[in-house]
């Protein structure tokens, strides 16, 4: 870790573009104008396509793979199977548990079996069609609570179909309450939806090397494991990261990383892989579907007495980040209430069903749902406000989580849902447009039926790794002069992702080092790891790491100057470009220091070290930071026809330090319309182990007509022990708004309302 965290208001260095301030991005008008290169875009001379043939069934042994047919196809170049992996046929974020490409069995629909390489993409397809494989079609495994607990099913891996199962016990759950309340709930598989399908660029290289470009969250996770597949050392394989078209979790899994590599090693030509939507949905982890039973006792006057709870997350045929997402949802399961009582237990279980790992708010998600439900029953059952009782209960800083950890940090949930309760209510539309009304421009209704409706969804959830993982960053920074100008470039290996990074890392240079031109190197594996763009971690530990590296390099330049005027460095200051002395005034220009030579200089960041829970589910440091957030939804629902518009969606949000505001807001909304999916209409619906709604057409997202006008209250109540007191931003909305939304349907229907999404079905 670092020193003292030094604010911008102790560095004073007048250059513009620094934290607090939203300078324009540096890639945002390429965007905007469509002129961005992404990943997909890769082009190299002498280029082969790429594709992979996928399993027609969720359950199957391969009983044989003749791949003769296809090789004769011409423009062909190879056709490889499990036979040709020079490696390890195994890989995993936290298990290595997933074949490269299937050897003897298929564990869900479209796992990989083959991959084919051909100078056309069209001639890939048929060579694919040409791929003979026998299958001996087996019974999938497709309930997760059964696979828990039902040991007369098949073992789908070696140890059995439990991931991870998880007790967090405290207190006595069986002390009495006044008032109990229970249910059960579920969540369907969500998908991430990112626009920018999997796609990348492998070339091999004189060395027996390959170099690869491509879309990833996590460059050096993927340099581990496809480096263990490939047989080769990792400084034989280079990879950079391209244009990335979304992520949201769905790129931290390896999909075309080690394919690509193996196909151009094969054949030594540039090979480049892209997926077509429907191979993409089948071809990247969902968020688990989980089930989920809650009881809550609290005392007459609401003050929540105990929580038992069972959770069930289906993660699919293989590991993924399903241990991570059992950890999340144990440690956070009764959210940010203060809760003396708990017995609850997790499960995260081996299936048949597409695989699930991580997604936007992993492990937080599906519980929020589940217990703000319930605080919304146990309010109803004793007659409460529900903003009210969840004011009442509310951590605050120096309370504990059911881990036993305190919040050594500013908690302020009950001021983020007072000040969501102060923001007014929109008034109801007088307007005669349909399009106001649900079901908009289809005329459907012309308000006969409708209702309006409130509700509230608040949630914690932990930001960076926790549970004793070594959580750092790497940054590399180097100060030079440029046309007689001094210049900083930022390296690090930090995936941009859309979240805005680049800009964050610049901000801080530019506050550091008092100098306005900053660039970012190209993101590569020639720099340390930075971990995954995952966690809400990378302005933490990532910023934390640029900042670190630019404090060497200031007193690097400090040091020089010290040496050239006779002078101690302690003396001395730098302010936008100028080396000060508190005597003597400016002593000397960073250009005349730099004239020496550049200043080159890398650092590693790593946050407060956490630590495993024990067999009761203990831990006085489980996680290094939690971050809060609040919605209030507004909706009116059609409840004849059961359709829903969300009038209104408010949000307080603590994020610690507003590195860049715009940014901010950006991040509140994206996260809140990925909510108001989940709550209205996101579900891959699984049927037998079968996807049955792979394409955009028949998985609905939120478009701009979906999404309402949203009041947005940012507060900053600063983490002492991080980077200019950041806290995590991109997270947090995305979890509280699901609640909100189904609490306003069920406040506008009475309905109970405890599967999201909410269909109409489930209205009328």
């Amino acid at each position: 870790m670092s020193g003292p965290t030094r604010t911008p208001q102790d560095l004073d260095t007048g250059i513009a573009g620094g934290i607090g301030e939203s300078p324009l991005r540096p890639d945002g008008t390429l965007k905007v104008r469509g002129e961005f290169a992404y990943s997909s875009d890769l082009w190299a001379e002498d280029m082969l396509w790429g594709a992979t043939l996928r399993s027609p069934h969720p359950h199957a042994r391969i009983t044989s793979i003749d791949v003769a047919a296809a090789l004769r196809l011409p423009g062909v170049h190879a056709v490889l199977t499990a036979a040709d992996v020079p490696g390890a046929n195994r890989y995993g974020l936290k298990a290595q548990d997933q074949p490269v490409l299937a050897e003897d069995v298929v564990r869900y629909r479209g796992e990989a079996v083959a991959l084919i390489a051909a100078d056309h993409p069209e001639t890939a397809r048929r060579a694919l069609e040409r791929v003979e494989v026998g299958y001996e079609v087996l019974s999938p495994i497709t309930n997760a609570e059964l696979a828990a607990h039902d040991e007369t099913l098949p073992k789908l891996h070696p140890d059995g179909n439990v991931v991870r199962h998880q007790v967090i016990r405290k207190g006595d759950p069986e002390a009495a309450a006044d008032v109990v309340v229970s249910g059960v709930y579920t969540v369907g598989m969500q998908d991430q939806a990112f626009l920018g399908p999997e796609s990348g660029l492998a070339l091999p290289a004189e060395d027996g090397g390959v170099d690869l470009y491509l879309a990833t969250q996590d460059l050096h996770s993927d340099l581990r494991q496809t480096a263990a597949a490939l047989g080769l050392p990792p400084e034989k394989v280079r990879m950079t990261l391209s244009g990335v078209g979304g992520a949201f979790g769905g790129r931290e899994d390896l999909s075309i990383q080690v394919h690509v590599c193996l196909l151009a090693l094969r054949t030594g030509r540039p090979v480049k892989m892209v997926y077509g939507r429907e191979e993409s949905f089948y071809g990247h982890v969902h968020r688990h579907p989980a089930k989920m039973y809650y009881e809550h006792g609290a005392t007459r006057d609401g003050e929540l007495v105990y929580v038992k709870a069972r959770q069930y997350f289906d993660g699919g045929a293989y590991a993924s980040k399903t241990p991570v997402v059992v950890g999340n949802a144990s440690t956070l399961g009764v959210g940010p209430y203060r809760v003396p009582n708990v017995d609850l237990e997790s499960w995260g279980l081996y299936t048949n069903n597409p695989p699930c790992g991580a997604m936007r708010g992993l492990g937080a998600v599906q519980p929020t749902f589940a217990y703000e439900s319930q605080m919304d029953k146990l309010a109803a059952a004793l007659g409460a406000d529900p903003a009210d009782l969840r004011i009442r209960n509310a951590v605050a800083q120096g309370d504990e989580i059911p881990t036993g950890q305190s919040l050594d940090f500013p908690a302020p949930v009950a001021e983020l849902l007072q000040r969501l309760k102060a923001i007014p209510l929109p008034p109801r539309r007088e307007s005669s447009d349909i399009r106001d009304l649900p079901g908009g421009a289809s005329n459907t209704t012309h308000g006969e039926g409708v209702v309006r409706g409130v509700g509230y969804g608040v949630t914690i959830k932990n930001i960076c790794y926790s549970e004793g993982a070594d959580d750092y960053s790497t940054a590399r920074v180097r100060l030079e002069l440029i046309g007689g100008e001094p210049v900083a470039e930022v390296h690090t290996a930090a995936a941009e992702v859309g979240q805005g990074l680049v800009t964050v890392q610049q901000q801080i240079a530019r506050t550091e080092l008092g100098v306005e031109r900053v660039t970012i190197h190209p993101n590569d594996t020639s720099v340390g790891a930075a971990g995954s763009s995952s966690a809400s971690r990378q302005t933490y530990v990532t910023g934390g790491a640029v900042q670190t590296a630019c404090a060497a390099v200031r007193d690097a330049v400090l040091h020089r100057a010290a040496e050239l005027h006779g002078v101690a460095p302690a003396a001395l200051t730098l302010q936008g470009g100028k080396i000060m002395s508190a005597t003597a005034g400016v002593l000397a220009d960073l250009t005349e220091i730099l004239g020496d030579g550049p200043i080159e200089l890398t650092r590693e960041y790593h946050h407060r070290q956490t630590f495993p829970m024990d067999e009761n589910g203990a831990s006085d440091m489980v996680q290094v930071q939690h971050a809060f957030s609040a919605h209030r939804a507004i909706v009116d629902v059609d409840t004849e026809l059961g359709l829903v518009k969300v009038v209104r969606l408010d949000c307080v949000q603590d994020v610690g330090k507003a590195v860049n505001p715009d940014a901010v807001i950006g991040q509140i909304q994206g996260g809140s319309a990925q909510g108001l999916g989940l709550a209205v209409m996101e579900e891959i619906q699984v049927s037998g182990g079968e996807m049955r709604n792979a394409s955009f057409t028949d998985y609905l997202i939120p478009t701009i007509l979906d999404m309402p006008p949203m009041e947005i209250d940012i507060i900053e109540r600063g983490d002492p022990n991080a980077p200019y007191g950041v806290r995590g931003v991109g997270e947090p909305p995305t979890i509280s708004t699901t609640p909100a939304v189904v609490a306003a349907i069920r406040a506008a229907t009475g309905k109970p309302l405890t599967h999201v999404p909410v269909a109409p079905h489930h209205i009328i």
